[in-house]
């Protein structure tokens, strides 16, 4: 078997491996570095496959790897909105494939928490059509487009900006239902591998969390700190498309019939950061992703290692998804 060169560099990842508060083994830890793109599991075939793959060329990766793991900038970047139609579409579609549908009786509908009431009457704003209402019996508001004017914009801003398959079968029908003056059978779904867009934002306002969990382990001296951006859908294709572009994984709950992508490594908690801080999330959960986001920073500074920056993440923690 192929070892790494020399004491010295095997030391610098075990080394690293505790200063960041990961639970990796020598071979797991460089597996998830140096072979992203893979899928191997925990048994000893593959750890001894992760080991042989390891060369010279893998080791000049892992340099520029470890120049580049503090390039997250302490300064938050201006919060803005999505400032065209294109940015807007990519947004919606996000959104709709998220918490939105396509009625039967040739609607278009999208669901808000309370606390994201302010969304629903921007996006209407936006959009020039529809309305919003607080659904009874429930802390939820809908934006509800039923006029056809209003639906042919937000297919326009749409077209080619869907990802979701049953969203987009929804729209055919939805086509197949009314005559909208438009020719829509060029209208498609967006397959590509290309997320440099607002459409993850959206998405991720509609369905994802962000979470900070703090384990205490024997074995260990500190607190081992996760930093996790999670996902869950019944099917498990988006989740594919968003693990490939962020890193990451995908497990599935066969009690609930569910599958789940988490941001599971410092490296693609690192990804997260540098696509929100471009593409802003539009709802309340920009206040959580900030707050996830200086978590990320403790950790990287160090200071997770010490007392004082141990509470603040704490308190990082215990503010999670609370937005009063």
């Amino acid at each position: 078997m192929r070892r790494l060169a020399g004491n010295n560099f095997v030391t610098l990842f075990l080394a690293l491996s505790f200063f960041y508060g990961l639970s990796f083994s020598k071979s797991n830890y460089i597996n998830k570095i140096l072979i992203k793109e893979e899928n191997l599991n925990s048994s000893k075939d593959s750890k001894k496959e992760c080991e042989t793959r390891t060369s010279e060329t893998s080791r000049d990766k892992i340099k520029i790897w470890l120049e580049n793991i503090k390039s997250i900038s302490m300064h938050v970047p201006k919060h803005i909105k999505p400032l065209n139609d294109e940015s807007l579409g990519y947004y919606l579609a996000g959104l709709i494939d998220g918490d939105g549908h396509f009625s039967k009786i040739g609607q278009i509908v999208i669901t808000f928490s309370k606390p994201d009431a302010f969304l629903a009457y921007y996006i209407k704003s936006k959009v020039g059509f529809g309305n919003v209402r607080k659904v009874k019996d429930k802390n939820a508001y809908i934006f509800v487009i039923s006029n056809n004017i209003g639906i042919v914009r937000v297919l326009n801003l749409i077209n080619g900006k869907l990802r979701a398959e049953h969203r987009f079968n929804q729209v055919i029908d939805l086509l197949k239902l009314k005559s909208y003056g438009i020719n829509y059978v060029d209208f498609k779904l967006n397959t590509s591998t290309d997320f440099n867009n607002h459409w993850l934002a959206g998405f991720s306002d509609a369905d994802a969390s962000f979470q900070i969990k703090i384990l205490n382990r024997r074995y260990r001296n500190n607190p081992e700190i996760r930093l996790n951006f999670q996902i869950d859908q019944k099917s498990n294709y988006l989740l594919i498309y968003i693990k490939n572009f962020l890193g990451g994984n995908i497990g599935y709950r066969k009690s609930q019939d569910t599958y789940y992508y988490g941001s599971t490594s410092f490296g693609s908690a690192r990804n997260v950061i540098k696509y929100f801080d471009h593409f802003h999330l539009q709802s309340r959960k920009h206040i959580s992703y900030l707050r996830w986001r200086k978590a990320y920073r403790l950790i990287e500074n160090r200071e997770h290692l010490t007392e004082r920056g141990l509470i603040k993440i704490t308190r990082l923690k215990d503010l999670m998804n609370k937005h009063e």
